[in-house]
């Protein structure tokens, strides 16, 4: 067996339903351990936003925010949307809107445990997440090992070098070059990009939150109003669009037009996964940089921490699924890349720039916030010395990722990323008494 089918199938193998059900599953029993922590996300809301130095830490709660959502929020809250739709109709978007709330829980717990348990580097930074957590909470630190491992893998596939070419595939269907032209694109998009990642994380954490901060609220705001003046347009779809998004969650969806059907099994699955790898509550990523907020204690970041989620699924994804679902192109049995294009060339002109807006800001904003993912894990697992080679590296990659993709790598790099979820899942399952113990001492005292 050839590296590349060995890839796909152990992708496949690794987002297969156990790893839906753990994740699922996990997210649930967290949501009643915590006592439904989601009756206080309009106060973690408004503590979100707040940029004061409130304790200890390299940046402040809104940076370490926003950071997270650079990372969390890239083409699979556009691509991924439609790919649900796509395999499961319409009710996918309900199961993927299911997880983002459930998964608040999910993403409010990894970040009690990365800053209950986050330690101070020799140069006054600070470092966290999972690898500390199973170490010094678990005293589990193969378990620690391990999930670095899995990072450092993920965060160059998924988060450089797919992104990276995301980009450039973007480009591709907005200029559509000749083959000679593509090539000069490439390398002029892979450069271009390389030198701005360059500028941005050579400077460390604090340069990509200071860049994060600005971006995030630019692209989100950006792409949603968008998706709203696509809604305006549909309006009087819309009941019906609700209607199918409902009535398919539960019943599945009958073949229609070009679309082939699909039985709950399918629309359940299709949702759970797309919601799952959308907003990465389990998978143990942004709990690193959540380790690095400035904050009195660790339920009040985790607060912060888990409006992310709410962002990125319940309201930009839910968004891009009824754009989808309201267009009426899911009949046509669209890929979910042309089905995505579908959808929003209704606004004709405009339509296609808020996408075209919406993939290159969001893709280019994980670059930067998995660039800090990947050199805390290569830092666990090597020393502060690995700091500047990684970073040289990272950019490095981008270029290569811009100018030859690798379907081989971003399977690996995929499955990779559905490994980080395993170790991490181990910690907040055991931990759970401290996350409860933590949001008891706290909760109060942030009303």
């Amino acid at each position: 067996m050839d590296f590349a089918k060995f890839a796909a199938e152990l992708s496949g193998l690794v987002w297969g339903l156990p790893l839906i059900v753990l994740l699922f599953g996990t997210h649930v029993f967290l949501t009643f351990r915590t006592g439904f922590i989601q009756k206080h996300l309009g106060r973690a809301i408004r503590i979100s936003f707040s940029k004061q130095k409130e304790g200890e830490g390299d940046v402040s709660q809104f940076g370490a925010l926003m950071t997270a959502l650079a990372a969390t929020i890239g083409a699979g809250n556009i691509i991924g949307v439609a790919g649900a739709v796509a395999t499961g109709g319409p009710g996918a978007v309900f199961w993927m809107w299911l997880t983002g709330v459930f998964g608040i829980a999910t993403k409010y717990s990894e970040a009690v445990l990365a800053v209950k348990y986050r330690v101070q580097m020799p140069d006054g930074s600070f470092a966290g997440g999972p690898m500390y957590a199973l170490e010094r909470g678990l005293g589990q630190k193969w378990l620690g090992v391990l999930f670095a491992v899995f990072t450092c893998i993920a965060a160059f596939g998924i988060g450089n070098m797919f992104q990276a070419n995301a980009v450039v595939e973007t480009l591709k269907e907005w200029v559509r070059p000749d083959a000679e032209a593509e090539a000069v694109l490439r390398w002029v998009s892979g450069l271009v990009m390389a030198a701005i990642t360059a500028a941005v994380i050579l400077g460390g954490v604090k340069s990509i939150a200071r860049v994060c901060e600005y971006l995030v609220p630019i692209m989100a705001v950006g792409y949603v109003i968008g998706c709203i003046l696509i809604l305006i347009k549909n309006a009087a779809l819309l009941p019906q669009a609700f209607s199918d998004i409902f009535e398919g969650a539960f019943a599945g969806q009958a073949a229609v037009g070009g679309f082939t059907g699909a039985v709950l099994k399918q629309t359940i699955q299709a949702g759970v996964a797309r919601g799952l790898f959308s907003n990465e509550s389990g998978l143990g990523s942004a709990p690193i940089v959540a380790a690095a907020a400035q904050t009195r204690n660790p339920v009040r970041q985790a607060l912060v921490s888990s409006t992310a989620t709410f962002w990125d699924t319940v309201v930009v994804c839910a968004l891009t699924g009824l754009v989808i679902v309201s267009s009426g192109h899911w009949k046509d049995g669209l890929a979910k890349g042309a089905l995505t294009n579908a959808a929003f060339e209704q606004l004709h002109t405009v339509g296609p720039v808020f996408l075209l807006f919406g993939l290159i800001t969001f893709v280019f904003s994980t670059i930067l916030g998995w660039s800090y993912y990947g050199e805390k894990a290569a830092v666990y697992l090597m020393g502060p010395k690995a700091v500047k080679p990684y970073r040289v590296l990272w950019v490095i990659m981008v270029l290569v990722g811009s100018v030859q993709p690798a379907a081989a790598v971003m399977d690996f790099s995929d499955a990779a990323n559905g490994l980080m979820a395993v170790p991490n899942l181990i910690s907040l399952i055991l931990l759970s008494g401290v996350i409860v113990s933590e949001t008891r001492e706290h909760l109060g005292k942030e009303r």
